[in-house]
């Protein structure tokens, strides 16, 4: 019971890493060195479905996948949990960030719920920005409190 305990708590603590690692990737390296890749998120210049920015979704997979793949080989070690964390922060993400938000499926459109409104209107003014400066609200799961309290205010 001890070595469930501890596997939930590190799943749950990459889990929460992540979300630290995302908003620190997204402002500097995605709104910095690595703007070529996420400009055409902000505006759009590809035509079909994919952006490049979509390679990001390979750039983070890679250390869940890698971590699962060791962690599993050494007989479900840390290293397994580590990349659980991971990929289920990657497929919240995309639950939120491309369906959600984005409406890259038309899935999930008329949720009524504070939390993801919130999320949703300050995704929103991240994207009011179509260049890398002056951007804002890097995070994805956790925003500016002043969302969530706009949010409650309009209940």
């Amino acid at each position: 019971m001890e070595a469930i305990a501890m596997n939930f708590i590190i799943v749950l603590a990459s889990f929460l890493a992540m979300e630290a690692v995302a908003w620190f990737t997204h402002k500097y390296l995605m709104h910095g060195l690595l703007w070529s890749l996420h400009k055409d998120h902000h505006k759009k210049e590809s035509s079909g479905f994919f952006e490049h920015n979509d390679f990001f979704f390979l750039i983070f997979a890679i250390p869940g996948i890698i971590s699962l793949y060791i962690g599993m080989e050494a007989g479900y070690n840390y290293l397994f949990w580590i990349g659980l964390g991971i990929t289920i922060y990657g497929l919240c993400y995309f639950l939120v960030h491309d369906i959600f938000i984005h409406q890259r499926f038309k899935l999930l459109r008329k949720i009524d719920n504070s939390y993801f409104k919130a999320i949703r209107r300050a995704h929103k003014m991240h994207h009011k920005h179509l260049g890398k400066e002056d951007g804002e609200c890097f995070g994805m799961l956790w925003v500016p409190m002043k969302y969530f309290r706009e949010q409650r205010s309009r209940a």
